[in-house]
């Protein structure tokens, strides 16, 4: 079968199209015959050796994917061939078939397209575990989302609005403006441009932020480090600036907020009952249209590393699908 290849940790320029054998689901797992799979900030990372873990090379790269069942290992009760399901996977979705956990995967409501349900699980599934389980948030409150017109960070946005907070959107380029403002943003900061501390204490009225939301790190989060409310909570959810920041610790000991990671692949791997519950929730919420997963693009399977490289070169809004079938 065809699959994207990734043979050393050299970056989406070396990523090949190639022929593999057809993988075998294990006792827990799924075979599914891939329609659709999702480019994300976290595969670039990972094919240039950058993430947190490193597969054995040569792997398949594609954290993210739909289609449809064709077998299930033995101890499966979830699926059976001929389910239409998205997934999440650490590896393996660039592929014309792969093979996920039966608890990382979920059943498509009817209507739900391949494509949309592809950007799902890892884009709002990070955003609904930061926002619900950890943060707690409440209707009514002041969310801040820096890269508010990426991946999560979008998701972010739609899923904030869908809570009832005040989201105020963080871009780096005037053009993501009207994109995160018709997903609900309240207001907008374009924090390459503007004086983030002003911009941020004249919307909350001085108050600051109770929840911060932050896919950049590096300066902006330092930034945000000073501009928190009292009580709030601020989330490192990913440092795509290249940075990872330093914080002064006196910073939340004088305002008495918190900071909390988010790590909701680690999270789905040790709770995997409640990530399959979360899962049932957002296709629920996708299929009656109270979210709405942004796609910025449709390429082909061996234009995989030219997504790659857009992504990092944070000239896309939303996702990116590959379309396999």
């Amino acid at each position: 079968m065809k699959a994207v290849l990734c043979s050393s940790f050299t970056g989406p320029a070396d990523l090949r199209l190639g022929e593999i054998d057809e993988p075998r689901p294990a006792a827990d797992e799924i075979l599914i015959d891939v329609h659709a799979a999702s480019v994300s900030f976290m595969d670039q990372l990972m094919v240039s050796g950058l993430y947190q873990m490193r597969p054995p090379t040569p792997f398949v790269p594609g954290t993210e994917a739909s289609g449809i069942v064709v077998a299930v290992g033995d101890e499966v009760t979830t699926f059976a061939p001929g389910d239409r399901v998205a997934c999440s996977s650490w590896i393996g979705g660039y592929a014309e078939r792969m093979t996920a956990k039966e608890s990382k995967s979920v059943r498509l409501p009817d209507g739900v397209a391949f494509a949309a349900a592809a950007t799902v699980l890892h884009n709002y599934g990070t955003a609904y575990y930061a926002l619900v389980e950890r943060a707690r948030a409440r209707r009514g409150e002041t969310m801040f989302v820096t890269g508010a017109a990426g991946g999560v960070g979008l998701a972010a946005v739609d899923l904030g609005r869908h809570l009832g907070l005040h989201v105020v959107a963080g871009i780096g380029s005037d053009d993501k403006a009207a994109l995160v403002r018709g997903y609900g943003a309240s207001d907008i900061v374009n924090y390459r441009s503007e004086d983030l501390r002003d911009r941020i204490k004249s919307i909350t009225s001085g108050d600051g932020i109770d929840i911060g939301f932050d896919n950049v790190g590096g300066a902006v989060f330092e930034q945000l480090a000073r501009l928190m409310k009292w009580g709030g909570r601020l989330m490192p959810i990913g440092f795509t600036s290249g940075e990872i920041p330093q914080l002064p610790m006196n910073l939340p000991l004088l305002k008495n907020y918190s900071i909390i990671g988010v790590f909701a692949g680690a999270w789905a791997e040790r709770f995997s009952a409640e990530a399959a519950r979360m899962n049932d929730t957002l296709m629920r919420l996708l299929a009656d249209g109270q979210i709405r997963p942004h796609i910025d693009r449709i390429l082909p399977l061996e234009e995989a590393g030219d997504a790659m490289r857009a992504v990092a070169n944070r000239t896309v809004q939303g996702r990116i699908v590959l379309k396999i079938r």
